[in-house]
């Protein structure tokens, strides 16, 4: 199994999540996160006056996937959040070793 973690334009959420949904994947979490990649941060415009925002709002996806699923939820991730431009975001793929389910204990590997 494997944890994919998406960093996300907050905009592109509704579209990645509709993506997700239209191939069958439902299941997620999702935060809202504050980050900066290569272009540092952008300048802004505010009462005429320029002001550097360093942190950027983003939103985070996890969704914990069979290692078959991956490639595929990745796709529907890139395609739905794909802008062309800097900020675009950022797709994790982290291996998980146990997960057990509260409720019942079941225990998947």
């Amino acid at each position: 199994m494997k944890k994919i973690e998406a960093i996300i334009r907050p905009e592109r959420f509704e579209k990645v999540k509709e993506e997700l949904e239209r191939r069958g994947f439902v299941s997620m979490t999702v935060a809202e996160v504050r980050g900066r990649g290569e272009q540092k941060g952008i300048t802004l415009q505010f009462r005429g006056r320029a002001i550097e925002v360093d942190l950027l709002h983003k939103i985070k996806i996890e969704i914990v996937a069979k290692d078959e699923e991956v490639d595929e939820i990745v796709e529907a991730i890139v395609s739905a959040a794909r802008t062309g431009k800097y900020g675009d975001g950022k797709i994790f793929v982290i291996p998980v070793e146990r997960v057990i389910r509260i409720r019942t204990g079941e225990e998947t590997q």
